[in-house]
Order: C-alpha cells, then structure tokens, then sequence
C-alpha cells in the first residue's frame, strides 16, 4: 500500500520537473525565433507608458537583432 503513494509521488515530482524543463527549452526556443517590427516595439512601449523616439527605437531594435543572433548560433552550436 505505501508503495502505491511513494510511486505516486515519484511520478508527480519526475513530471513536474520534466514538464519545467520542457516548458523553458519551448520558451527559449521562441524567444530565439521572435520577431518584432518597428511599430510592435513602439507599441509596446506606448503600453508601458514610454514613448521612443527615433534613436531610441533604432537602438532597441539592434539589441533585440543582436540577442536574436547570438540565440541563433548558440542553438546551431548545440545541434553540433
């Protein structure tokens, strides 16, 4: 009988920290394929309650190239 809870439990922990771990590759892998124009970035932003002006969107733009990039030859590496 107790080894019926103890399995039980077992079962619950291996699925959750495999579901954590699976749910965090998904996430990074579509953070790396995100894509955001000009106007989306503007318009998060005006969300926030910040308006960019044109240097400042041109900037955050590169970052988030930059970020894409990187995330993008760290999975190419890890394919490897």
């Amino acid at each position: 009988m107790v080894w019926y809870w103890v399995t039980g439990i077992v079962a619950l922990l291996v699925g959750i920290v495999a579901g954590f771990y699976i749910a965090v590759q998904y996430m990074k892998r579509q953070m790396a394929n995100m894509t955001m124009s000009d106007e989306d970035i503007q318009a998060m932003a005006r969300s926030m309650g910040r308006n960019l002006n044109q240097k400042q969107l041109a900037r955050i733009s590169r970052q988030m190239k930059n970020v894409n990039a990187k995330a993008l030859a760290n999975q190419s590496k890890k394919k490897k």
